[in-house]
């Protein structure tokens, strides 16, 4: 019997793609996703690609019973990934007590279910943005966490905090903390992808975004930092190799080769690569000219961050797979697809909140 996984966000961007990496290797998945954030249309790809119907409970995490009540319907789960959150910086920016009361609320009733039920294997959906803006680069597991630049990054820090404490009042959890940088592109069937609510702040979709028309013109948020072309540094991680190390985290914990009961690897490409240069990118990828303009700074942006991936190479076997260029090219057949896409499967245009 294949090993049960329980995959929160599974209908989300990065919660999708891991659904076809599990099942990919082996393991059975069930997903929770009540679709305040993602779409109907991603399982839906999900079955396509992998041959596989997925059960999914429509659940908000927030609420205790309902939380509750799929852990006890399925008693054989092994292993919990938890990546249901909000997780728009400006919008976090903006109405951080929504950002307070989902994410750490969610986080809370999953991890009292993994105590009642005794689950042994945690991997929690971290971000770099616990790192603030660090005073050197690129950043190591050992990097001290600074002061969040967003409400977001708090709440990532805060659940951080929360799962450490969780890890030293009950030694018989094993979690793993999964700090990562930039997810981009999509996956190469272009069943799945990106699909952010109304208008995206990642900057890859708003790219595709801006080429296909749905944008009118891309806004570069400063070219006054101090990096090599004064736009911000970013770890643009390809969402396949990402989702690949949420595999390989429950390997190694279901092999016993944690040292400790909780964590934290860095996943990214560990390189660093400017906003501008990411636009250079696309075009030379697709044929595609940008419209863009230099705008002020935005708050909640973090000047320049990358990773040291080392610990994640060493020690889980995660070698990513994807450059830029994949990312860009996957990212814009992504986007032509979503041009064909059912409106039953698309997101709403209004962000719900």
């Amino acid at each position: 019997m294949s090993t049960k996984v329980l995959v929160t966000g599974g209908s989300g961007y990065i919660g999708s793609h891991t659904l076809v990496d599990l099942i990919e290797n082996g393991y059975e998945v069930i997903s929770v996703d009540n679709n305040s954030r993602s779409t109907i249309g991603m399982l839906e790809g999900v079955e396509k690609i992998t041959g596989e119907k997925i059960k999914n409970y429509k659940v908000d995490l927030c609420n205790f019973e309902e939380t509750r009540a799929i852990f006890e319907e399925n008693p054989n789960i092994k292993g919990v990934i938890h990546f249901a959150a909000y997780k728009a910086v400006g919008e976090s920016v903006e109405n951080p007590l929504l950002y307070f009361h989902n994410n750490m609320q969610s986080l809370i009733n999953v991890l009292q279910c993994i105590e009642e039920f005794e689950i042994e294997n945690f991997v929690f959906s971290s971000s770099c943005t616990v790192y603030g803006n660090p005073d050197k680069i690129p950043v190591t597991e050992e990097t001290p966490r600074k002061q969040a630049e967003s409400p977001y990054g708090l709440t990532k820090q805060m659940g951080e905090q929360m799962i450490e404490a969780f890890a030293a009042s009950n030694k018989k959890v094993n979690s793993i903390l999964l700090r990562y940088f930039n997810p981009a592109g999509a996956h190469a069937s272009a069943l799945i992808g990106e699909l952010p609510i109304d208008r995206p702040q990642n900057l890859t979709p708003v790219i595709t975004q801006t080429a296909i028309g749905k944008i009118p013109q891309l806004t570069v948020f400063g070219n006054d930092y101090s990096t090599r072309d004064g736009s911000c540094i970013r770890d643009m991680i390809h969402v396949c190799d990402l989702a690949h190390a949420h595999t390989l985290a429950l390997n190694y914990l279901f092999a016993q080769k944690n040292k400790t009961n909780c964590e934290v690897f860095n996943i990214g490409s560990g390189d660093g690569i400017t906003v501008l240069e990411s636009i250079q990118a696309f075009e030379e990828t697709t044929g595609k000219k940008l419209n863009y303009v230099i705008g002020a700074r935005r708050p909640g942006d973090v000047i320049a961050i990358y990773a040291n991936n080392d610990k994640a190479r060493a020690e889980l076997g995660w070698i990513p797979k994807y450059n830029i260029k994949d990312i860009m090219k996957s990212a814009w057949n992504w986007e032509l697809y979503i041009e064909k896409m059912p409106t039953h499967l698309q997101l709403p245009t209004k962000r719900l909140n």
